[in-house]
């Protein structure tokens, strides 16, 4: 399918790896221009010059902390004028509910809810002014079920869902659709490392326990970033021009819900 966004110029945060590069290398394959951020330099410029000599696009790299006042001040200056804006930014890390004080909650709300506002706050308008865009949040199915050991991500990420779900409806008039993507387990590092924790913890193998947790989702696998990657794109295509507000499950049938 022709997404028709060839020429569109999207930015793509924490894109050097994982959900976020397979999120980039769609849209860079779709013919999008590329202003790609992370925090490390040597695998965002490697992931940089791999997407530009596979697909032909222009591609800046921006190494920063999007998270922090600076690193958005860099992307936003080599960004310019965008139209696809796809948020995204590393999970705080679990814990239980007497572990977190508010220090605790103020990074992750920063990182996982304040971040991405400030991106659309800065981003959007130009895109109204010009009469479409796209924004697509990455973040978790914990917003649909809620995973008790991951109360900070809960917190963070259910405040950007509120948000999204009024500013999208208040945008949408302007040929502009904000829409959230909530991944499930995907087969990317964080989800080696967590194997990892279970496996010490349980004194068992990496790999049983990634055979253990494939058994609690329906389609018996892990996500590709690939997979991930293509639905973000359709997201930001021309063809999602009514779809507003909405958070898109990708979790191979793991949140077992019917809103």
């Amino acid at each position: 399918m022709d997404l028709g966004i060839k020429g569109r110029r999207a930015v793509v945060c924490a894109s050097s790896k994982g959900l976020g590069r397979g999120c980039a290398e769609a849209l860079a394959e779709a013919g999008c221009d590329l202003v790609l951020n992370a925090r490390g330099a040597e695998a965002l410029e490697a992931t940089a010059e791999h997407i530009r000599s596979t697909y032909g696009v222009n591609v800046v790299a921006v190494a920063a902390d999007i998270t922090t006042d600076e690193g958005r001040a860099k992307v936003l200056e080599a960004a310019g004028e965008v139209d696809i804006l796809v948020n995204n930014a590393g999970g705080p890390p679990p814990g239980m509910w007497h572990d977190w004080e508010r220090e605790d909650f103020i990074k992750a709300l920063d990182a996982n809810m304040l971040t991405p506002i400030a991106m659309i706050k800065a981003l959007v308008p130009s895109m109204m002014d010009r009469g479409w865009g796209r924004v697509v949040n990455i973040t978790s199915q914990s917003v649909k079920a809620p995973i008790g050991v991951l109360g900070l991500s809960n917190s963070a990420r259910a405040g950007l869902t509120g948000y999204v779900a009024g500013t999208s409806r208040q945008v949408a008039g302007s040929g502009v659709n904000i829409n959230n993507l909530l991944p499930g387990i995907h087969a990317t590092d964080r989800a080696v490392a967590l194997d990892g924790g279970v496996a010490k913890a349980q004194g068992i193998t990496s790999e049983q326990a990634k055979i253990d947790r494939c058994k609690t989702i329906p389609a018996g696998r892990y996500g590709t970033a690939d997979e991930f990657g293509a639905v973000c794109a359709f997201l930001c295509s021309a063809h999602a021009g009514f779809i507003v507000g909405q958070n898109v499950l990708h979790d191979g049938g793991g949140v077992n819900a019917t809103l």
